[in-house]
């Protein structure tokens, strides 16, 4: 009989053979297999034992208390007791069903209700009832007959009888709810909870120049613009005015002059020479005696071209070194030298930022005296808020008496103008209709159709 050979197995390699018993959770385990080549082989054999433990305890948590101990609040889990009773154990019953030990675990076995086979009240849901609104508009949608006042039978063809509702606006039942004139109620944010709720935007608190102007509402006439003036204030008032019509005229020529330049451009652009240069004339040739003129094309030399030699490249390279070498070198010299001044820099700057803020201070305390003086002649917007009109009458219209004192102006247009340079209106321009063009009529002629 041959010998047989035995083979030892070590326990480490019995174990390692042995697959591991399901996991107690109820989550199988599969760590005994070797390979793990791919995400597939990884994710499969995870040991997860730790988390699914983990998640049954959290579950024995629910079922006993209702939720896990981590969302209790401190006043849920804790009872401190500062004042002590000894009347309780006398008002205690000495014997309660409910005080027993037993009792309490069944109790607070889980926190879930039982579930009953037997059906009670409350698993039996209650009947929904239709009100009698919606229970009308169905009638009114079907078209059925559907009783009204007195039992009389309401016919569905009239108004307010179909389907749609006709009940009032929103903004009538709400109406008497707003109260304008109270306090605004501040809403306190909780935190974490800024990036929920839109922010409102708070309006930043800018001067209006309707706050600095200090002129009235109706500006007190000048002398000269009574019927009966003093000779003086009269004069005056005649030569503010010529400077107004003046500088008028002088902005009407200045205009003229500029739509003349333009026209002679464009008569100049449409009469270009081909390969002339715009604005340059050609004078006429004079005509020969008929003897022809011979033509020669000038010949330009060509300029040979030398190859440089590997020297002369070599010295043209190590000029441009030397030369970038000295710059760089004169650069850190100058910086150096800079280095030195930086406290006379510094005070350099504090004195220029000095001399800007009280450039920019003055520049606002200018506006603000320009402004208080009303805001006509100044461009505000789009348009341009209009200068008050001097209204006043040479010496041959003025009048001595009330009786023949001719009516000047408009209050409308001046109550107007005084609230655009006030700033209370935006400055405007009256809009005018478009005229549209007249329609050209034609007489046809029947006798004209040829068939």
């Amino acid at each position: 009989m041959a010998p047989t050979k035995t083979s030892k197995v070590s326990s480490t390699s019995k174990s390692s053979i042995q697959k591991h018993s399901a996991s107690g959770v109820g989550a199988p385990s599969q760590l005994a297999q070797s390979s793990r080549k791919g995400k597939k082989a990884w994710r499969k054999n995870i040991d997860i034992q730790p988390v699914e433990q983990g998640l049954e305890s959290l579950r024995s948590e629910e079922r006993v208390i209702g939720s896990t101990l981590q969302k209790q609040t401190d006043n849920q889990l804790f009872v401190v007791d500062t004042k002590g009773d000894d009347k309780v154990r006398k008002s205690l019953p000495r014997y309660s069903k409910a005080e027993l030990t037993s009792t309490k675990i069944l109790s607070q076995r889980s926190a879930i209700p039982a579930v009953f086979s037997r059906p009670t009240k409350d698993s039996i849901p209650s009947r929904s009832k239709v009100s009698r609104a919606d229970k009308e508009r169905l009638l009114r949608i079907a078209k059925r007959p559907r009783k009204g006042p007195f039992n009389a039978v309401m016919d569905h063809t009239e108004f307010g009888a179909g389907s749609a509702v006709i009940d009032v606006s929103a903004a009538v039942k709400h109406s008497g709810s707003y109260d304008p004139w109270a306090a605004e109620e501040v809403e306190e944010m909780a935190d974490g909870l800024e990036h929920t709720t839109k922010p409102k935007i708070k309006r930043p608190e800018l001067s209006h120049p309707r706050d600095v102007i200090e002129i009235p509402a109706v500006l007190e006439p000048h002398q000269g613009s009574s019927y009966n003036p003093p000779t003086a204030a009269h004069n005056e008032l005649i030569m503010e005015a010529c400077k107004v019509e003046r500088r008028k005229q002088d902005e009407a020529d200045r205009l003229a002059e500029v739509r003349r330049k333009v026209a002679d451009a464009r008569a100049i652009a449409t009469n270009v020479t081909e390969g002339l240069p715009l604005g340059m004339t050609l004078d006429e040739i004079p005509a020969d005696d008929g003897e022809p003129v011979a033509q020669h094309d000038a010949v330009v030399p060509k300029k040979p071209s030398a190859r440089k030699t590997k020297q002369q490249r070599a010295k043209a390279v190590r000029l441009r070194e030397e030369k970038r070498a000295l710059a760089e070198k004169a650069a850190r010299k100058k910086m150096l030298a800079t280095i030195t001044m930086a406290k006379s820099f510094r005070s350099t700057a504090e004195k220029v930022s000095q001399q800007q803020n009280q450039a920019r201070l003055a520049r606002q305390l200018a506006l603000k005296m320009k402004h208080r003086k009303g805001l006509a002649g100044q461009r505000l917007g789009k348009y341009k808020v209009p200068e008050n009109e001097i209204e006043v009458q040479i010496g041959e219209d003025l009048s001595e008496n009330l009786r023949t004192l001719k009516p000047e102006g408009n209050l409308f247009r001046d109550r107007f103008r005084s609230m655009q340079q006030r700033a209370l209106i935006e400055p405007r321009v009256p809009v005018l209709p478009t005229r549209r063009a007249k329609l050209k009529e034609f007489e046809k002629h029947a006798w004209k159709r040829f068939e």
